[in-house]
């Protein structure tokens, strides 16, 4: 007979067997969810779950656990689970949580190979700490890099408990099985709660990795179904806590007036007037910023009072004289310009095929463009909040950050303190894209809270966000074709020039890195015999950072508005002619052709350049935008393919523009072939969240910066699209797949600009190479002044 979990029975000792035992450090990392010691007593009134009683049991020191170095990392069962008494399931998410919903894909890989009841699962939010290995919730890595040793986790468990009941129903494990919270026997059908099994198990040796047999496919319950979030419930009903909700006693409030340019300072400050206002307490003038930039605060004067508002108020009544920093006569028009003249020159070769020279020189027909993308901003919807607290020599930080670890390790570093002397827990972000892996909203509440000897929340305002963070990299790249007399391309020369994110933390860095290359230039998928990526050096001048897809947005914008411009000088059709350029299904290594490529650090092996899969996404979404169609005059499908994050996403976009430069959108398809999608439904909305991120930036997005400052400051100079302008139809269709999962948050953005650029050239007759498409001030496409075919 079956149990009904969670219902005590009456007439049983609730008292027994309810004490909390520390289990061996050996076996469990300290400071992890532990195995929660207690019994159970679940039935209906015909059954009481029997008493497993572990001390009935004479059990050696389970010893040093042997899942410490299974692929991923670490995969002890109790750094990730935690089984109470009543028989909840506590499953820790050492990722940051920024509506991706990473709590419940994690979630969801754990509990399906333990065969957790998933109505009794609850998760806990990870603090920043080296036992969970890597928790830099970027690059699209959080199910990729977790995937399988969450699996060895949740399996190693269940194989445990398992084992435990067998011990206690003294027969061999194999007549035991696990299911939905229970484990049952061949013999006679019982069954006993995971909470009552959970005491014996933790004291039973954990399986080596070769012991432990994950599930088929076929056999999972959780992954790749579409499982609601377990976050959203709690959103809606408030219960969540994002960066700004944090509430501490006693806790005071600030906001910092930073220097205007990167590496400002300074020269003199009057407080007076600030002092005046109601609820000011104090001002702090924070340490100058010195090269390179790194994570470090910028420096200026904190303002603190006894809430946000006064603080605000307080800022704007200082006076602050400003000395201008090594950055005053940057001016990012011209910086563009110099770029683009940078982009006509020979450049840093790296990767070639073939001979692009001689290819060039006997094509039939020579082709060539110039592409401009400016600066972007993430603005995430919450701008950065941290909120810090000393007691003693110990500092506990609260803060909406992407990477708990860094931001501990760098408080550390500029504080001068022991590093175990830190605690940060990570809330909730209300959207991230980047920006919140840098942590210098979270040194400043720390800097701030040792010099008020108070809990310091430190706010950003959108001003703050939008004026004083870490930006895309803006870039020109040149690219040149050469076709044969059937309009083949034969020759393909890609040059691209933009300040690296190395510049942030090497002073003076100008030429892009490899990997930044290996975002969509040194890995270009295209078949044609001669072929050739080259860079250019350019200085950062800004704080050059990580924005959602990096690197691929510009050059996914370049390669495909090309291969559109190929296709059309030669008069093909567009998709057919990408499928061409992409070649014959096959795999490759950019290594094999002279670049250095470090394939979103995941070994090429596993995760091999697939064309196969590129051209199967262009075929599946051009079939689902009913590619070829007669469309009404003024309209345009445009398609562009990427591979990016190790996923393979194709978009097709319908524009249609009004005779007077109106804009609207249709409608957009996109085809995604990620390998295992852990939850389908989450996989989707971040499919159609990536590509308005996308069209956001190509329509408004731009950052530029006038004596060394940015100019823009808040929405109404810098915007988004708004919920109006969203296509009225959206289909999104997962490839599915049993390959290692791949990328989901990012790669939906870098096709998103040139399908949409393409699809207006196709409306319009009218080739747009320079971005933004329209900027945040206009409301319409400006047909005369956009580049002719």
């Amino acid at each position: 007979m079956g149990i009904i979990p969670g219902k005590a029975q009456s007439g049983a000792d609730e008292g027994s067997g309810a004490s909390i035992t520390n289990l061996s450090r050996r076996s469990f990392v300290a400071g992890s969810g532990l195995f929660v010691i207690g019994v159970t007593l679940a039935g209906c009134s015909s059954y009481v779950e029997p008493d497993v009683d572990a001390n009935a049991f004479d059990l050696p020191d389970p010893g040093a656990s042997p899942l410490t170095q299974v692929a991923g990392g670490d995969a002890t069962p109790a750094l990730w689970i935690a089984i109470e008494e009543d028989g909840t399931v506590k499953i820790t998410c050492h990722r940051s949580e920024m509506g991706q919903q990473v709590w419940t894909s994690m979630a969801q890989i754990v509990a399906d190979e333990l065969e957790a009841d998933w109505d009794k699962v609850q998760i806990v939010q990870a603090e920043g700490h080296e036992r969970y290995g890597d928790q830099n919730t970027d690059g699209s890595r959080s199910v990729r890099y977790n995937f399988h040793r969450l699996r060895i986790a949740g399996a190693a468990m269940r194989s445990m408990l398992t084992e435990a009941a067998a011990l206690f129903w003294e027969m061999n494990p194999a007549e035991c099985s696990a299911a939905e919270g229970l484990v049952s026997n061949s013999q006679n059908s019982d069954t006993l709660s995971y909470g009552n099994l959970a005491e014996l198990a933790a004291r039973l040796e954990i399986p080596a990795e070769d012991e432990i047999n994950l599930k088929e496919p076929d056999e999972w319950r959780f992954i790749n179904k579409e499982i609601p979030s377990l976050t959203i419930p709690l959103i809606t009903r408030g219960q969540g806590t994002f960066g700004i909700d944090v509430d501490r006693p006693g806790m005071v409030y600030a906001v910092v007036a930073r220097p205007p340019q990167v590496f400002g300072r300074v020269g003199s400050v009057d407080d007076t007037a600030a002092l005046e206002v109601p609820g000011m307490l104090q001002t702090v003038r924070l340490r100058d910023a010195k090269p390179p930039a790194l994570f470090q605060p910028m420096g200026g004067v904190a303002v603190i009072a006894r809430n946000t508002w006064a603080a605000i108020q307080g800022r704007n009544a200082l006076d602050i004289e400003w000395i201008d920093g090594p950055n005053a006569r940057y001016e990012s028009v011209s910086f563009g310009e110099a770029m683009k003249r940078t982009a006509r020159r020979p450049g840093t070769v790296r990767r070639e095929r073939g001979n692009v020279q001689t290819g060039m020189a006997d094509a039939a027909q020579r082709i060539e463009a110039e592409y401009y993308a400016p600066h972007l901003s993430q603005s995430p919807m919450e701008p950065p909040s941290a909120t810090a607290q000393w007691t003693g020599d110990k500092l506990e930080v609260w803060a909406c950050v992407q990477d708990p670890q860094t931001t501990r390790q760098t408080i550390a570093d500029l504080l001068e303190i022991d590093k175990e002397n830190i605690t940060v827990n990570a809330t909730w972000l209300g959207g991230a894209f980047g920006r919140k892996s840098k942590p210098d909203f979270a040194v400043e509440a720390a800097l701030i809270a040792k010099e008020v000897g108070k809990p310091v929340k430190v706010t950003w305002t959108r001003e703050d966000e939008v004026r004083h963070g870490f930006y895309h990299s803006a870039s020109a790249q040149r690219l040149e074709a050469g076709l044969d007399e059937d309009g083949k391309c034969t020759s393909y020369l890609h040059r691209t020039v933009f300040p690296p994110i190395a510049s942030t933390f090497s002073d003076g860095m100008a030429t892009p890195t490899d990997g930044e290359m290996g975002l969509g230039a040194t890995d270009v998928p295209f078949a044609m015999p001669n072929l050739r990526v080259e860079s250019g050096d350019a200085k950062g001048h800004l704080r050059i950072g990580w924005l959602r897809s990096v690197s691929n947005i510009y050059h996914a914008f370049a390669v495909q508005s090309f291969a559109a411009e190929m296709a059309h000088a030669a008069g093909r059709d567009q998709k057919e002619y990408l499928l061409e350029l992409i070649g014959k299904a096959r795999t490759f290594d950019p290594g094999d052709e002279g670049a250095t490529y470090p394939n979103y650090d995941a070994s090429i092996e596993d995760y091999p350049i697939e064309t196969g899969r590129l051209s199967n996404v262009v075929e599946k979404a051009a079939d689902m935008a009913r590619w070829g169609r007669n469309l009404p005059e003024g309209h345009g499908l445009g398609i562009a393919v990427h591979r990016s994050f190790l996923s393979y996403i194709a978009t097709v976009i319908e524009a249609a523009v009004s005779p007077d430069g109106t804009l609207t959108i249709p409608g957009i398809w996109l085809a995604v072939d990620a390998g295992t999608v852990v939850n389908p439904r989450h996989a989707r909305a971040q499919m159609e969240g990536g590509t308005i991120y996308g069209l956001s930036n190509a329509l408004y997005g731009e950052i530029t910066a006038r004596n060394g400052a940015v100019v823009q400051d808040n929405f109404p100079s810098w915007r988004v699209m708004r919920m109006g302008e969203a296509p009225r139809e959206f289909d999104v269709e997962i490839i599915q797949s049993n390959t290692r999962p791949a990328g989901i948050g990012e790669p939906a953005t870098p096709p998103a600009a040139p399908a949409l650029t393409n699809a207006i050239f196709n409306a319009t007759g009218h080739r747009i190479r320079t971005l933004p498409i329209i900027g945040a001030r206009g409301s319409r496409l400006s047909l005369p002044e956009t580049e002719t075919a």
